[in-house]
């Protein structure tokens, strides 16, 4: 080798990572790793300080000892469980053991899991349909605002839809290299997703059986045992910590909330599975058992999640995503099995209904459940843009570029409301003028140079992005988080802030500090949900009586009787006419308090009880 060619070398090796591999576009890579940039940016900055603490409680407890990093302890005393699988708790609580208690290490891992989302979306776009469309799909994804709002909050659903798209991108490598290990691979990715967000893991499942089906040109009987090890291998994962649990004396572990056996299969199957629909989610039961007087939520219906906070959150594109879909597997319908764009429209086409489905039927919503549905849409969009763009002489295909442009935009302008956090008087025409533009330069673009028609195409992509890109910019401007949404009523932040924050635990903390006495426990409260701020900012024993909800059997009334026997707490809080056999013998045994002096006036209304041993 010459000297000279020695010297080009160098430089080549040095920036390598930033080079696009030779079968991309030269500008593939770097303008992923800009748009990893500007994700990392709407996810990381202005987050918002206060935190789902019931979340954040439970993460401190799992940080302080192994045995409650096993179990997804709630309370630093292992009394009870998270009402959830512990999955991305997991990874929360080892960042907090690693850099200790503070709000950056619990929203950490869910900003970089969305980072990563972005470049795992990529990847598997651009092996069923090229980088030109991955660049789309990663775009869209970046400025979906329920993915933002997600990503900028402690969270299980992060970790979730990153474990979703790795099981995706393992069965495009199973198909490819014909291998059992990436079927294998595949099943694993789902049954982690699950160990996150438990059944909803599940409900993807069905559009990688399609993609299986879709992309392989094998014998059938391959394809079905290739389903068939991607089923068995996602259960066996989502069931193995359950399993292992269950083999655990019940005396030797925390009690499982959310049930009434004490069983992680009963949490998970029927108190977050069948219970979720026809029947009270968990925070309207919690809501009844506190006495809170709160406004009935919309019935589950067809039209859920294109109205309202659902709707500013995750459905500007989702009309556009299910015409797309649709057209497109009527424009790929006759092409043979291996075809990866068909394969494409049915992976996310599958992905979106079902888990649209399910989620217009549950029986509650939180708004940022739809960051769920955002790696099927922009995976939609992206491929309905690269199917649009090779028909672009055609008539028709113009013709549905303008519909599709023009329902978005109009939809998007229909979700903006009259007032609310960034709306402007501004946005409006700015969306008109863009989408006015941008569709009568595709629709006059028929005869046109091919660089004026990839600029009339990236002018309907604007017109389609600018509105949904506006309210993702919300949450940074505003410094929103998870558990707000895009462009929400005047007042509505601060009542998040009030809900989540912790104003009224550090106003009462002294009184409470100086009650305890000297007791091993703070205190104790009805609902692990009234425990969880005072959990996470202490650090200190709240017993929570009847888990989350404040149904469940743990702890008894024997339990309570002893531990107040023995000096190890004396206050409770607890709703006043509460049912509840354990706090009604509380009230008639134990001293009631004033409210302690700097509460809040909140619509919680909770007495305190001062209890003594011998009481």
């Amino acid at each position: 080798m010459s000297m000279t060619s020695m010297t080009t070398d160098k430089p080549r090796k040095r920036w390598h990572c930033w080079r696009s591999p030779l079968d991309q576009p030269r500008w593939a890579r770097p303008t992923l790793l800009a748009l990893s940039a500007v994700a990392l940016l709407l996810y990381s900055y202005r987050t918002a300080p206060y935190l789902e603490t019931y979340y954040a409680a439970a993460v401190r407890s799992m940080s302080m000892n192994w045995h409650n990093f096993f179990f997804g302890s709630f309370d630093p005393d292992a009394t009870v469980t998270l009402d959830k699988l512990p999955g991305s708790f997991w990874v929360q609580a080892t960042f907090v053991r690693v850099f200790g208690v503070h709000p950056w290490a619990i929203v950490l891992p869910q900003i970089l899991e969305g980072v990563l989302s972005v470049l795992v979306l990529f990847r598997v776009v651009r092996r069923l349909v090229g980088a030109r469309v991955a660049i789309i799909a990663a775009l869209v994804l970046v400025v979906s605002p329920a993915n933002v709002a997600l990503d900028r909050g402690n969270i299980s659903d992060s970790l979730m839809v990153l474990c979703l798209l790795l099981a995706v991108d393992a069965t495009i490598s199973a198909v490819d290299t014909h291998s059992k290990g990436w079927m294998a691979a595949s099943g694993a990715w789902v049954g982690l997703a699950f160990q996150a967000k438990m059944l909803e893991a599940w409900l993807v499942l069905p559009a990688i059986w399609l993609l299986l089906i879709m992309l392989s040109t094998s014998h059938w009987k391959k394809v079905v045992v290739s389903i068939g090890t991607v089923s068995v291998v996602a259960v066996l994962v989502s069931l193995s910590w359950m399993s292992v649990v269950s083999l655990v004396p019940t005396s030797s572990r925390p009690y499982v909330d959310g049930s009434s056996n004490d069983s992680e299969f009963h949490q998970v199957f029927v108190y977050n599975g069948i219970n979720r629909v026809g029947t009270l989610s968990p925070n309207q039961v919690l809501h009844q058992t506190l006495g809170l007087r709160l406004p009935t939520p919309p019935a589950p219906s067809w039209d859920r999640l294109f109205r309202g906070s659902w709707g500013r959150d995750g459905g500007w594109l989702l009309p556009a995503a299910l015409l797309i879909v649709f057209v497109g597997l009527i424009a790929t319908r006759k092409r043979a099995r291996g075809d990866p764009w068909r394969a494409s429209f049915v992976l996310w086409g599958a992905w979106l209904v079902v888990l649209g489905v399910s989620f217009s039927s549950g029986s509650s919503l939180n708004s940022y459940y739809l960051a769920a549905l955002s790696p099927a849409v922009a995976g939609i969009v992206a491929t309905g843009a690269l199917l649009a763009w090779e028909y672009r002489s055609e008539a028709l295909t113009r013709s549905l570029v303008f519909a599709t442009a023009l329902i978005t935009v109009i939809y998007g302008l229909m979700l903006l409301p009259g007032t609310g956090e960034g709306v402007g008087s501004w946005i409006v025409p700015l969306a008109v003028i863009t989408a006015v533009a941008a569709t009568v330069a595709a629709w006059r673009s028929r005869s046109a140079s091919a660089r004026t028609n990839a600029l009339a195409a990236s002018g309907v992509l604007c017109a389609m992005l600018i509105l949904p890109s506006i309210a993702a910019l919300t949450f940074v401007v505003n410094g929103f988080g998870a558990f707000d949404t895009p462009f929400e009523p005047n007042g509505a932040a601060l009542a998040v802030s009030d809900l989540l924050g912790t104003g009224t635990t550090e106003a009462v903390l002294p009184s409470l500090e100086m009650a305890q006495n000297g007791a091993p426990y703070l205190m104790a409260t009805q609902s692990s949900a009234i425990a969880g701020p005072f959990i996470y900012e202490t650090g200190l024993e709240v017993l929570p009586i009847g888990g989350f909800t404040g149904l469940v059997p743990s702890p008894t009334l024997k339990r309570l009787q002893k531990l107040i026997n023995e000096d190890a707490f004396h206050i409770v809080l607890a709703n006043p006419d509460s049912l509840d056999p354990r706090l009604k013998w509380i009230a008639q045994n134990c001293n009631t308090l004033p409210s302690p002096s700097g509460q809040q006036a909140t619509s919680l209304t909770l007495s305190a009880y001062y209890c003594r041993p011998g009481d």
